[in-house]
């Protein structure tokens, strides 16, 4: 697989999202073989980024990478995420970026991941009560300590990217990008760019929504993050399920699935930009890695470019609390 670099890190330029593997869909977390057997066939694949976070479980999606990754820590670029966990006080789902919580959460992550080291470490959402400078500073100290190599930012906005770069450089930003989550192109990767910071797309395949074989929200439970989400509810559903239908249109042109056209269209965003499809499932990782060889015409990528932007809101509003744009 071609291999590009997000900042100075540089990485395979497709990678695997392990959340739900435990975390956040209906399925999640039911059978630990498969996520491991896929987290095993993603590495022969040459993938490299490999991404996480303590809130996923919580905990225990780190802890299943411990054991999946254990002898073949030296493959991996390893990614996890801190600050949705108050460990001295509220617990999970509570901001904190505080410096003293930030030490206590590294801690926490090497232990599960069962390693002395974390390759990119980001802050999962910017925390209004602790000023950025004051995390990035912590987070330096890290690095200079040898427990994590890069600092990442994920969901924020332009102010606190800018202000945290000045501190210590910012290898990656994380958000959520794809065919039909376009936001950011108007504010934040045009600084990207200009920081020379890369972009990982979480979510490239709109939660599943773009690979055409969600045609219907019956089997979302409570505990599954698309249930209640305005995209994946009544009017909104089906307006969306036009994009869908063109994204499989153009696949059906390309002799491609339509995850690997919406990948390959991330891939042509730019090779600073390195999408984490999830997946918990042997034959999703190789269908999804196989976009690395995709390429789509200019007319095809027009089309894409163009689709309308999808009807409702990436999250409910308490999820959209907790973004910077």
């Amino acid at each position: 697989m071609k291999h590009v670099k997000l900042g100075e890190l540089e990485v395979a330029r497709i990678g695997l999202g392990a959340m739900g593997m435990s975390h956040g869909y209906t399925d999640s977390g039911t059978d630990e073989t498969e996520s491991i057997a896929t987290l095993h066939r993603a590495l022969e694949l040459g993938v490299t980024l490999i991404d996480t976070a303590e809130i996923y479980g919580p905990y225990t999606n780190e802890e299943l990478l411990g054991r999946a990754l254990k002898g073949r820590r030296d493959q991996v670029v390893l990614a996890t995420k801190f600050g949705m966990i108050a460990h001295a006080g509220a617990g999970p789902w509570n901001l904190d970026s505080s410096p003293a919580n930030i030490r206590t959460a590294v801690e926490g992550s090497l232990k599960r991941l069962d390693t002395d080291h974390i390759d990119l470490y980001y802050q999962h959402r910017v925390d209004p009560a602790v000023p950025i400078e004051d995390t990035v500073g912590a987070l330096a100290e890290l690095v200079a300590q040898g427990k994590i190599g890069h600092i990442g930012l994920s969901e924020a906005g332009p102010d606190t990217i800018r202000r945290a770069h000045a501190v210590h450089p910012v290898t990656a930003v994380q958000s959520e990008y794809s065919l039909w989550t376009r936001g950011l192109e108007q504010r934040v990767l045009p600084l990207l760019r200009e920081l020379g910071i890369g972009l990982v797309p979480f979510a490239p395949l709109g939660h599943g929504f773009l690979t055409g074989t969600i045609r219907s929200t019956d089997g979302f439970t409570e505990g599954d993050f698309r249930h209640g989400n305005p995209r994946f509810t009544g009017d909104n559903f089906q307006r969306n399920l036009r994009i869908a239908d063109e994204v499989e249109a153009v696949a059906a042109e390309a002799g491609a699935t339509p995850a690997q056209v919406a990948l390959a269209w991330s891939l042509a965003q730019g090779d600073d930009i390195v999408p984490i499809p999830g997946t918990k499932r042997v034959h999703r990782v190789e269908e999804n890695t196989a976009a690395d060889d995709l390429r789509l015409t200019d007319e095809q990528l027009g089309r894409l470019s163009g689709l309308p932007p999808a009807a409702g809101d990436t999250h409910t509003e308490a999820g959209l609390q907790m973004l910077e744009r």
